[in-house]
């Protein structure tokens, strides 16, 4: 068990960070700690977290701008948005039953995954799209600061892009300023009965390519029995003021009808189904299993699914109209190079996104860059942790 640093502020962060640096002694970086089976095992005798680092510095709900620090539990956020009924657009998962965590996760370890959830196909984009401004420390004990607290901001560099998705690799956050969006009035789904994967991308796509705003749109192989979906199942999310919905539902259901029987899921049922495809809560598992975050075109995802499904029995669940693929199976290098030889065939990418220590530190967890990519990833790593200290190997060996 490594020792573990809560400092109390900004200031207390950054010196643990300089006496680090001064003793060559790296440090592992995390919040709750929530997904520590993910990436790459870190070999540090410290781990410093940012947990002490909570609470909403600011919220200004008529600008739809928020400001939090790193360390603040992401069930505080969504119950302080909530009383004005407005959220983060990317619709960020909590994996903690996934990972088998007692914490949720906090800000900060979300921003610097960059996770998002379905809504990730529509205009919001991704987490990192949504980040206005952070406070940072770098793995020198330099305490930065990038963007701002307002919707436009002309800041040179953009720091903010860089740290989302670095996973604590280049900087410590200490506090992030995130954009908002209006909170739905109500929500319905329709869920679409298909012979099989291929059908289901074509009902998705058919789905996000008409004019009806579908904010939502999985696939569950093996359907959702609780519902009545005892077969491969499309799922299409509408969202709007409830006096709308029925005409968008009921257009929506007449595109949808040529690939198969639809039926609506409304209500809490509604909101469930969309929290478990969020969550990525039909792949728990056991502790010794291992989970992976494949990402393809979505006309590669049924060949994907398949090569998989005939290699090692993948437990399946298809998000963003196909093009997430996440598959759960033994946690064997046999079955890891098999999802690696499909992402390279669909010409995607590929996350090993939970797996024991033993598997984790012995294959690529994430595909190789190009050697002109790894050539500038190594560039901006020298210029913001230049010992090397802040979660080395995360990554890559």
């Amino acid at each position: 068990m490594t020792d573990l640093l809560v400092p109390p502020d900004e200031n207390s962060l950054a010196e643990a960070v300089r006496a680090a640096a001064a003793a060559r002694e790296p440090l592992a970086i995390e919040g709750h700690g929530t997904r520590r089976a993910s990436l790459r095992p870190v070999q540090a005798a410290r781990t410093l977290s940012t947990r002490g680092l909570s609470g909403i510095t600011l919220y200004r709900p008529a600008e739809m701008v928020l400001s939090a620090r790193a360390g603040t539990p992401m069930p505080e956020i969504a119950a302080a948005l909530a009383e004005h009924r407005q959220m983060l657009p990317a619709e960020p998962p909590d994996f903690s039953a996934l990972f088998g965590a007692a914490l949720p996760p906090t800000l900060g370890g979300m921003v610097a995954a960059n996770l998002s959830g379905p809504r990730r196909i529509g205009p919001g984009g991704a987490l990192r799209d949504q980040v206005l401004g952070v406070r940072a420390v770098t793995g020198d004990g330099a305490v930065i600061r990038s963007g701002g607290r307002v919707h436009k901001n002309v800041t040179g560099l953009d720091l903010c892009k860089l740290l989302a998705g670095s996973h604590g690799t280049l900087g410590v956050l200490t506090e992030i300023t995130l954009k908002l969006a209006p909170r739905p009035e109500d929500s319905l789904s329709l869920a679409v009965r298909v012979a099989d994967l291929a059908a289901g991308v074509r009902a998705l796509s058919a789905g996000l390519g008409s004019p009806f705003g579908v904010s939502g749109a999985a696939l569950l192989p093996g359907g959702a029995p609780e519902l009545g979906l005892d077969g491969p199942a499309a799922l299409l999310r509408l969202e709007d003021f409830s006096p709308f919905l029925p005409h968008r539902a009921g257009a929506l259901r007449g595109i949808l009808a040529a690939h198969g029987a639809v039926s609506m899921v409304e209500g809490e049922a509604s909101l469930v189904l969309w929290r478990a495809v969020r969550d990525a809560a039909p792949l728990e598992a056991a502790a010794d299993q291992a989970v992976w975050r494949l990402s393809v075109r979505p006309t590669a995802a049924p060949a994907v699914a398949r090569a998989l499904e005939e290699a090692f029995g993948a437990r399946l669940l298809l998000d963003w109209g196909g093009g997430l693929v996440w598959a759960a199976g033994p946690a064997l290098e046999a079955a890891h190079r098999a999802v690696m030889a499909a992402a390279r065939a669909a010409r995607g990418t590929f996350t090993l996104f939970r797996a024991p220590d033993s598997l984790r530190a012995a294959v690529p967890v994430v595909p190789e860059e190009p050697a002109a990519l790894a050539a500038i990833g190594v560039r901006v790593k020298a210029a913001m942790d230049p010992l090397g200290i802040l979660n080395p190997g995360r990554l890559r060996a």
